[in-house]
C-alpha cells in the first residue's frame, strides 16, 4: 500500500512540478532570475518562497548581487510551481548540488521569507537567526518589507 501511494505520488508530483535545467544568464533583482534552457529560449523565474528588497529599496542592489554571486553563469535546476501575476514561471531553485537559492538568500538576510505564499518554516527559523546576528538587510533598524514598500509606491503613484 505504502508503495502505491509512493508511486502515485511521484508522478503526481513530477506532473505538477516539472524539473527543468537552465544556464543563469541575467539577475533582474534579489528575487528574480533569467534562465537560457536547452533549447536555446530564455525563461524568466521569480523565486519562490522570498521576497528580496526592490531595486529603489535599501539593500535591493546588496539582493541582486548575493543573488549573482550564488549562481550568475551557473546551471541551475528547477522547478515551476506556477506563475505570478506578472506572468513569469515561479520556482524553486537549485544549484551546487543541493543548494536551494531561496532559503540561502533568507539565511544571508537578503530576503523575507515568503510567508503569504509558503509553508515552509524552515525559512521562518533562518530569517529568525539572519535577524539575531543582524545580517544583510536585518542590519538597518526598521527594514521596510518589500510588499509594503511596493504598496506605498503604489499609493504614491496613484
Amino acid at each position: 500500500m505504502k508503495k502505491i501511494f509512493y508511486l502515485l505520488f511521484l508522478a503526481l508530483s513530477t506532473s505538477l512540478f516539472s524539473q527543468a535545467k537552465g544556464k543563469v544568464i541575467k539577475i533582474k533583482d534579489g528575487d528574480t532570475i533569467v534562465v537560457l534552457l536547452p533549447d536555446h529560449t530564455e525563461q524568466t523565474l521569480r523565486l519562490a518562497e522570498v521576497d528580496c528588497p526592490e531595486s529603489g529599496q535599501a539593500f535591493g542592489k546588496n539582493a541582486k548581487q548575493f543573488t549573482a554571486g550564488q549562481v550568475f553563469g551557473k546551471t541551475v535546476i528547477f522547478y515551476k510551481i506556477g506563475k505570478d501575476r506578472y506572468g513569469r514561471g515561479v520556482a524553486g531553485v537549485f544549484y551546487d548540488g543541493d543548494k536551494y537559492l531561496s532559503r540561502e538568500i533568507v539565511r544571508a538576510g537578503f530576503g523575507w521569507w515568503y510567508f503569504k505564499a509558503s509553508k515552509n518554516t524552515e525559512l521562518q527559523k533562518l530569517q529568525d537567526e539572519a535577524k539575531e546576528q543582524r545580517l544583510g538587510l536585518w542590519a538597518d533598524k526598521n527594514p521596510l518589507s518589500p510588499w509594503y514598500f511596493r504598496k506605498v509606491k503604489r499609493k504614491g503613484n496613484g
